[in-house]
C-alpha cells in the first residue's frame, strides 16, 4: 500500500517526517548539550550545594565547639592527674591526716578532709533529697493552684542564690540567732538550700517523662493516687532521679564559700557533725593554697584536687550502676 502525504507529517508516523522531529535536522527537541538544558540542571543543582554549604559549615562549627568544650576540661584533668597523682598512690595519703605536719613538712594524709567531705555530704543529701523528691512530686502530681507556682518560683530563686549568700543566711539563723557555734551541721544546712532546687529540677523532669497511660492504667485498676506514685511513677523515673542526686551531690561537694564561713579546716580527725570544724577536701585544698609557694604545700593541695575528682566520679558510676541495675530489674 502506498503511503500518503498525510501518513508522512502524522505524529507517530513511520515517514520521514517523525523521523526528522525525533533525529534533529529541523525539529525542536533538545539534546544534554545544549545550553538551555545545562541553565536547567544547574539551577536545579544551586539548592542542593547550598544545602551541603551550610551542612559543611554546621559540622565545622560543632566539631570546633567541641574541641573548645573538651580541651579545657582534658587539660585541667591532665594538670591536677599530673600533679597530685604522686601524693595518692603513697598509702598514708587514705589513712592519716596533717596533725603533726608543718606546712614545710612533706607528706601527711587526707582521711580526715576525705571522711569530713563524706560524712557532710551524706548529711546533706539526708535532708536534701527527700525535700526535693516531695517537692517535685507535689508540683508534677498535685499542684494545679497558685501555691505549687508560688513554689516553683522559689525553687527557681534558690536555684540562682549563690553559695556565699546561702552560707550567711544560716549564718545568721545559726550562729548569730541561735548562738549556737560553727560545726558541720550547719555547713550541711547551707548545703541543702544549694542541693534542694536541683534535685528538685531533675526530679520533676523525670517524672513529667513518665507516660501518663502508666497512671491511667493504675487508676483502672481502683489503685489509690499514692500508691500509683510510690508503686508506679517512682520506679519508672528512678534513672532519671538518681542521676538528679548525684548532680546535686557534685556540686554540693565542691562548694568552698559554706565550709570557709560556717566550719573552717581544721587537721584532726573530726566525725561529730555538732562538735566544732569538720575538715573537708576544699578546705584543705584552700589551707594548702594559701602556702602554694611552699612545693611541699603545693603537693597536698593538688593531691587533695585529684581526690576530689575522683570521689565525684565514683558517684557517678555508682549512680549509673544503680540505675543499670533498676532498668534490668523493671
Amino acid at each position: 500500500m502506498t503511503m500518503t502525504a498525510h501518513d508522512e507529517t502524522r505524529p507517530g508516523g513511520t515517514g520521514s517526517g517523525a523521523r526528522l522531529g525525533t533525529t534533529g535536522g529541523t525539529g525542536t527537541s533538545t539534546t544534554p548539550t545544549d545550553p538551555g538544558r545545562r541553565d536547567l540542571i544547574e539551577s536545579m543543582d544551586r539548592p542542593h550545594r547550598g544545602r551541603a554549604i551550610k551542612d559543611h559549615v554546621a559540622r565545622i562549627v560543632m566539631w570546633g565547639s567541641f574541641v573548645l568544650a573538651v580541651v579545657p576540661l582534658v587539660w585541667i584533668l591532665w594538670t591536677v592527674a599530673s600533679n597530685g597523682f604522686h601524693m595518692i598512690t603513697t598509702s598514708l595519703w587514705w589513712t592519716g591526716n596533717q596533725r603533726n605536719i608543718n606546712t614545710t613538712d612533706a607528706g601527711g594524709g587526707a582521711r580526715h578532709a576525705i571522711e569530713g567531705t563524706l560524712i557532710q555530704a551524706g548529711a546533706t543529701a539526708a535532708i536534701a533529697v527527700p525535700i526535693a523528691i516531695l517537692t517535685a512530686i507535689y508540683l508534677v502530681e498535685y499542684g494545679r493552684g497558685r501555691l505549687a507556682r508560688v513554689i516553683s518560683f522559689m525553687v527557681d530563686i534558690l536555684s540562682g542564690v549563690p553559695s556565699i549568700v546561702a552560707a550567711l543566711f544560716i549564718y545568721a539563723v545559726w550562729v548569730t540567732t541561735f548562738g549556737i557555734d560553727r560545726n558541720g551541721f550547719a555547713v550541711s544546712l547551707s548545703l541543702v538550700l544549694l542541693m534542694i532546687p536541683t534535685v528538685t529540677r531533675s526530679t520533676e523532669e523525670m517524672l513529667k517523662l513518665v507516660p501518663n497511660e502508666l497512671r491511667e492504667a493504675s487508676y483502672a485498676l481502683g489503685v489509690p493516687k499514692w500508691v500509683t506514685i510510690v508503686r508506679v511513677v517512682l520506679p519508672t523515673a528512678f534513672s532519671g532521679i538518681v542521676t538528679g542526686v548525684l548532680l546535686g551531690l557534685a556540686r554540693v561537694m565542691g562548694e568552698t564559700a559554706p565550709l570557709l564561713i560556717l566550719g573552717p579546716y581544721t587537721k584532726n580527725f573530726q566525725r561529730d557533725l555538732f562538735n566544732g570544724n569538720m575538715p573537708t577536701l576544699p578546705t584543705m585544698i584552700n589551707e594548702d593554697r594559701s602556702d602554694f609557694a611552699l612545693s611541699t604545700a603545693a603537693e597536698r593541695m593538688w593531691g587533695a584536687a585529684l581526690t576530689l575528682i575522683i570521689l565525684v566520679l565514683l558517684l557517678n558510676l555508682a549512680g549509673r550502676f544503680i540505675a543499670r541495675r533498676s532498668a534490668v530489674a523493671k
